[in-house]
């Protein structure tokens, strides 16, 4: 019978957390999450983990504020999955994790870890702009300390949030679509990947014991959901059974916006620049140094952008 790793996860309550550890319990890992002790009197919070806890998950106090607990906790597992967040509009953690590398390089027993990515791959993204290349200059910033520290590890290029991407339509600042009006960013014509998070969580938990993503980076690039703007808005007009109007934004106007904005929206407005306008998830091929999750683990069903869409309907 095939030993699974231990896995803890970092970031267990948050938007993707939360699917991380559901997933890493519904494949049969051993699974501890790490909560914070000045977690305070945030219900929700606590609600969740005891949640987890009553699911099988075994519960490990520890603070980025405290090195001790990030060694021991890191000593009880194999593997070792951070999600913290690396979104200005939330907060900010990305460089945290400079010290959940030296607790790691420290305890000496983890034979992966995977860091908090999940998006657009940073090593494509040397000449993005600013000010939100900061994200992609902080996780290879990241990988340095990984690499240098000389941890196994795996990268997750997850691309787009569905939740994000879809029920705004590719629209920034809208996560729910709209039945009568659509805005297309410059042509609409470049394409990205649209990834359930659900889906996210399961292709990144397949890779934790799996050799063949070992010191790689994983691209999840499910076929059927690399759309345009405007393949995903027919999607949508079809599901409603109802033709949206439509205008455009050239991509001098959406700069023009982003400027007026305070700094943690401009740096997610970059991000929306370089996949809307310059097609940055897709214009790549995947080489040595990566693998693709669809291809590697076609047992996983994942959801596309229509049976996502659905839930709007």
């Amino acid at each position: 019978m095939e030993i699974k790793s231990k896995v803890l996860v970092i970031g267990g309550t948050g938007y993707l957390g939360k699917r991380l550890v559901k997933a890493s319990l519904g494949q049969g890992h051993e699974t501890y999450v790490l909560y914070r002790p000045e977690i305070g009197v945030d219900i929700e919070k606590v609600q969740m983990l005891l949640s987890f806890k009553e699911q099988g998950a075994h519960l490990v106090q520890g603070s980025f504020n405290d090195q001790r607990s990030l060694v021991d906790a890191v000593k009880l597992v194999d593997v070792v999955i951070c999600a913290v967040s690396g979104v200005h509009i939330r907060s900010h953690q990305i460089l945290l994790q400079l010290k959940l590398v030296d607790a790691i390089k420290e305890a000496g027993n983890v034979k992966r870890f995977l860091p908090s990515e999940f998006g657009t791959d940073p090593a494509k993204m040397e000449n993005a702009m600013e000010p939100g290349r900061v994200t992609f200059d902080d996780k290879m910033v990241v990988r340095k300390a990984i690499e240098d520290a000389g941890i196994p590890f795996t990268y997750v290029s997850a691309n787009c949030f569905a939740g994000y991407f879809l029920g705004g339509l590719c629209q920034p600042g809208h996560i729910i679509p709209s039945r009568e009006h659509v805005s297309i960013l410059g042509n609409g014509k470049e394409r990205a990947i649209y990834v359930d998070e659900d889906d996210i969580a399961m292709y990144t938990i397949k890779t934790v014991d799996d050799p063949r993503t070992l010191n790689k980076t994983l691209y999840i690039r499910p076929p059927n959901n690399i759309l345009s703007q405007r393949e995903v808005v027919q999607i949508w007009e079809k599901l409603i059974g109802k033709e949206l109007r439509k205008s455009t934004i050239s991509s001098e106007e959406f700069l023009a916006c982003m400027r007026e904005q305070d700094y943690a929206e401009q740096v997610g407005l970059t991000h929306y620049y370089h996949v809307c306008y310059e097609g940055c998830l897709t214009n790549f091929e995947i080489g040595d140094e990566g693998e693709e999750a669809s291809e590697l683990y076609p047992e996983v069903k994942y959801t596309t952008v229509e049976k996502y869409m659905k839930r709007y309907l």
